[in-house]
């Protein structure tokens, strides 16, 4: 099952993170198979390089979100 959800990146004490479609089975940072947006928690604009259109198609075609994904996308105003 596809997942869309946060992988981790960044330095320790200043994190930063990607949206990526992934299989559900695999670690957080594991293999992915398509990155989707960005996600900073400190910075002014939290969500950038965001492909809003393919998120709402992979959505569509039966993929999940995980809860913080979903619930950073309502803050966004993007509704599915």
């Amino acid at each position: 099952m596809l997942t869309i959800r946060m992988s981790r990146g960044g330095r320790r004490n200043d994190p930063s993170f990607a949206l990526v479609l992934t299989d559900s089975r695999k670690s957080r940072d594991g293999g992915f198979l398509e990155k989707l947006g960005n996600y900073n928690p400190r910075a002014e604009k939290v969500l950038f390089n965001l492909k809003s259109d393919r998120i709402k198609e992979l959505v569509k075609g039966g993929a999940t979100l995980s809860d913080t994904v979903r619930t950073l996308l309502s803050k966004e105003k993007i509704t599915f």
